[in-house]
C-alpha cells in the first residue's frame, strides 16, 4: 500500500501498518498525528522553525525493517526484556519529515519528540523522502537537482548525486529494494548498487508529483524474473488530468507509457493495491483537487490506447439545513484502503481537524454522494475529545476575566464589598433597569462605548474592514482604506483576523490597479500588512501566485523610478533658475553713486582730448592779448618821445609806417 502526493496547503500520509494513523502538516507548519479508528488526536508536534522551515514531504519508516537512530546515553545500559523488544518493534514508528530549507526531521510517534535531524545534504527544498523497506536507508531529492542516500543511524550522508538537470520532484524505490525509480520533467530508473541509470521514460510535460509501483511480479510466468523487468508503475504529474502506467522491458525500446486513467482535475493524493498475481485487478483510489475521489480497478495486461475513465466518483456534501437549502461540497483530503481491500477511509474537512470515516465499497453505482454534518460531527468530536488541560476549581468569589467582544472595551470594576447581588425579578411597580445599568452590570464601559461625535475606533475599523471584504461593500471600504492615520492603520491591522489577510491584499491590489491615484494611501496598508502578518504570509505555499499581481505593479513602477528622477532634476533646476531671475527683477533700484572711482588708460584718453580743446582755447586768447599789449607799448613810446623831444624817425616816414 502507498501513499503519495498532498492535499493542497498541506501534506499527509497513512502510516503503513494497517492504516492506524494519519499524519498531517498544514500550512501552520504543525505536524499531527492522528488516530483513524476514533479520529483522536494523537500527536502534535511544532517545529521550532515552522514558519520559516515548513514542512514539504511526509514518509513512515517501514515495519520492521528499520531500527531507530542511536542516541548516546551514560552510563551502562540493561539488557531489554523479549517483551520490551517486541512491543517497541510492534509500535515503532518514525515518521521522516522533509523541510523547505534542505534538512529532514525524524519525529518519533512513540515518544513524541524529535529524534534526530538531518542536515547538510541539501541546499534548498526537499520535494520527497522515501524508507528503503530492507535497511535503515532514507532517500530524498530536493530542488538542487540531487538525490541523497542517508544513514539514519550516523544521521550523515552516505551517497549523494545528480538526478536531473532541473530540480527531482519524486521517488519510489522497487519492490526488490535494488531499483530507484526519480522523477522530474523525465522518470528514469537507478540501479542503487551502481548509481547508474538503467531506463529512461518519457511522456510528461511537467514535473511529476507522484510514484509508485503497481505489481511485484511480472504477469508474464514463463519468464524468469530479474527483480525489475516487466513491473508496473504509475506516475502522476501536476496540472495532469492524467495518471500515466509504464511498464520496465527489457529491449529498452518502448519508452513512452502502456495505458492512463483520466480523472477531473490534478491529482493530489494517491492508493492503491499492489496486484500479486496476474488475475488479480489494481484498485487506485485518486483523490483530486476539487475534492472528489476516483475510484479505478483495471487488470494490467500490456497496451490499452485509450485513457481508462473510473468505476465511481465519490463526493462529500452537507445536508443543507438551517434555512440553508443549497448543499455545500465538502472536500476530500485523502483516501486509503483498508487491509480486507473492501472498505476505505476517507479523511475530509479541513487540515486543522479533519474527520476520518470508514466507508465499505460498491462499485456497482458510478457516482456516490455521501451527505455529513460537518459542524454536527465536530461538535461531538469536542465534547468527548479527551485533552491533557485540567480546569481549575474556581472559587465563587473569583472573578473570571474573559477576551472582550470585538468593538468593546472591559473595564474592570473591583466587586463592592458588603453589597447583596440584585435580583433579576422586579418588584410590582418598580420601572425597569435602563440600557445604561445593564451596560453597568456587565461590567462594560458606557463612557468608552459612547466615542465622542461618533467616530469610529480601531476595534470597530477592524470589525468593518472584515465586514466590507466578506460582502464586497464598496462603501465600507472606502471608508476604512481612505484613512491617514498611520496609527489606525497598523492597529486595524494588527487586531483584524488571519483569514481577511489575502482577501485585504487582493482588495489592494485591485485599487492600486484599478486607480493609481490612490497609491500613497494604499502604500501605507500594504506595509502594515506586510509589516504585522510576514509570519504568516512566509507559511503559505501558494504565495507567490497570490502576490503576483502586486509584484507586477510594483515592479512596472520602480523600473521607471530612475526616468522620473532624472525628469525631476532637471525639471528643479530650471524652476530654481527661473525663480532666481524672477528674484533679480524685483529687486527696487538704490542710489549707486560710487564713494570712489578708478579711471583707467581708456578713461586718461578721453580727458587728454578735452584738454587740448581747452588748449587751444586759451592759445587764441593769449594771441590776442599779446596784440593788445604790443599796441598800448608803442603808443606809451610814442607819447614818451614826444615829450622828450626825440624823434627818430622822419615825418616822412612815420607817414610811410602808418
Amino acid at each position: 500500500m502507498a501513499a503519495v502526493a498532498a492535499p493542497v496547503g498541506a501534506v499527509c500520509s497513512f502510516s503503513p501498518r494497517d492504516c492506524r494513523f494519519f499524519a498531517i502538516s498544514s500550512s501552520d507548519g504543525r505536524l499531527r498525528v492522528w488516530e483513524t479508528a476514533n479520529s483522536r488526536l494523537q500527536h502534535e508536534y511544532v517545529p521550532s522553525a515552522h514558519l520559516s522551515a515548513a514542512c514539504t514531504c511526509l514518509a513512515w519508516a517501514p515495519p520492521g525493517g528499520r531500527q531507530p537512530p542511536n542516541k548516546v546515553q551514560d552510563g551502562p545500559q540493561r539488557k531489554k526484556r523479549k517483551s520490551e523488544v517486541a512491543e517497541v518493534d510492534r509500535q515503532l514508528d518514525i515518521l521522516a519529515v522533509g523541510t523547505a530549507v534542505g534538512s529532514i526531521l525524524l519525529y518519533s510517534t512513540i515518544k513524541g519528540e524529535l529524534q534526530s535531524k538531518l542536515d547538510g545534504g541539501h541546499d534548498s527544498r526537499v520535494n520527497c523522502v522515501r524508507w528503503h523497506q530492507d535497511t535503515c536507508c532514507l532517500y530524498s531529492c530536493s530542488e538542487d537537482k540531487h538525490i541523497v542516500e542517508w544513514n539514519t543511524q550516523t544521521c550523515k550522508v552516505k551517497c549523494k548525486w545528480k538526478g536531473d538537470n532541473s530540480s527531482v520532484t519524486s521517488l519510489c524505490i522497487s519492490p526488490d529494494g535494488k531499483m530507484l525509480l526519480s522523477a522530474g520533467r523525465t522518470i528514469k530508473l537507478w540501479d542503487l548498487e551502481t548509481k547508474e541509470v538503467y531506463r529512461h521514460f518519457t511522456g510528461h510535460a511537467t514535473s511529476v508529483s507522484s510514484l509508485t509501483f503497481t505489481t511485484v511480479k511480472p504477469m508474464n510466468e514463463n519468464k524468469p524474473f530479474d527483480g525489475i523487468t516487466g513491473l508496473y508503475f504509475l506516475s502522476g504529474a501536476i496540472h495532469d488530468r492524467l495518471l500515466s502506467v509504464w511498464q520496465v522491458r527489457s529491449d529498452r525500446k518502448e519508452k513512452n507509457a502502456v495505458m492512463s486513467f483520466t480523472v477531473t482535475d490534478e491529482p493530489i493524493f494517491i492508493d492503491l493495491t499492489v496486484s500479486e498475481v496476474k488475475e488479480e485487478p489494481v484498485k487506485l483510489a485518486v483523490v483530486c483537487r476539487d475534492g472528489q475521489l476516483h475510484l479505478f480497478e483495471h487488470i494490467l495486461n500490456g497496451y490499452c490506447k485509450k485513457p481508462l475513465t473510473s468505476n465511481c466518483t465519490i463526493q462529500i456534501a452537507t445536508p443543507g439545513n438551517d434555512g440553508d437549502s443549497t448543499p455545500k461540497p465538502v472536500p476530500i483530503l485523502a483516501a486509503a484502503f483498508c487491509s480486507d481491500k473492501q472498505s476505505l477511509l476517507l479523511v475530509y474537512g479541513n487540515t486543522l481537524q479533519p474527520i476520518i470515516e470508514k466507508v465499505s465499497l460498491n462499485t456497482m453505482e458510478s457516482h456516490i454522494c455521501l451527505i455529513r454534518d460537518i459542524q454536527k460531527v465536530l461538535s461531538l468530536k469536542t465534547d468527548v475529545a479527551l485533552t491533557k488541560v485540567k480546569t481549575p476549581v474556581v472559587n465563587s468569589d473569583t472573578k473570571v476575566l474573559v477576551p472582550g467582544i470585538p468593538g468593546h472595551s472591559t473595564a474592570v470594576k473591583t466587586p463592592a464589598s458588603g453589597k447583596e447581588k440584585k435580583k433579576n425579578k422586579r418588584k410590582p411597580g418598580e420601572t425597569g433597569e435602563s440600557i445604561e445599568e445593564r451596560l453597568e452590570a456587565l461590567d462594560i464601559d458606557v463612557s468608552k462605548v459612547k466615542t465622542p461625535g461618533g467616530l469610529p475606533q480601531t476595534d470597530s475599523f477592524a470589525v468593518l474592514l472584515v465586514q466590507g471584504l466578506e460582502s464586497n461593500d464598496a462603501e465600507i471600504l472606502n471608508r476604512v482604506l481612505n484613512t491617514r492615520k498611520d496609527n489606525v492603520i497598523k492597529n486595524t491591522v494588527s487586531r483584524m483576523p488571519i483569514h481577511a489577510v489575502i482577501p485585504l491584499l487582493h482588495e489592494l491590489t485591485k485599487r492600486l490597479q484599478g486607480n493609481p491615484y490612490s497609491a500613497s494611501l494604499m502604500v501605507r496598508w500594504l506595509k502594515s500588512v506586510f509589516t504585522i502578518h510576514a509570519s504568516y504570509l512566509s507559511t503559505l505555499p501558494d504565495l507567490i501566485p497570490q502576490l503576483g499581481m502586486l509584484y507586477q505593479l510594483m515592479e512596472s513602477r520602480v523600473k521607471t523610478l530612475q526616468k522620473l528622477s532624472r525628469l525631476h532634476g532637471r525639471l528643479f533646476i530650471l524652476v530654481t533658475q527661473v525663480a532666481a531671475s524672477e528674484a533679480v527683477q524685483n529687486v527696487t533700484e538704490m542710489n549707486q553713486t560710487a564713494k570712489l572711482v578708478y579711471e583707467d588708460e581708456s578713461s586718461e584718453e578721453e580727458g587728454s582730448d578735452d584738454e587740448m580743446i581747452a588748449d587751444k582755447e586759451s592759445d587764441e586768447n593769449w594771441d590776442e592779448d599779446e596784440e593788445k599789449e604790443e599796441q598800448s607799448g608803442e603808443q606809451d613810446m610814442t607819447v614818451e618821445k614826444e615829450i622828450n623831444g626825440d624823434s627818430d624817425l622822419e615825418p616822412g616816414n612815420e607817414s610811410e609806417e602808418e
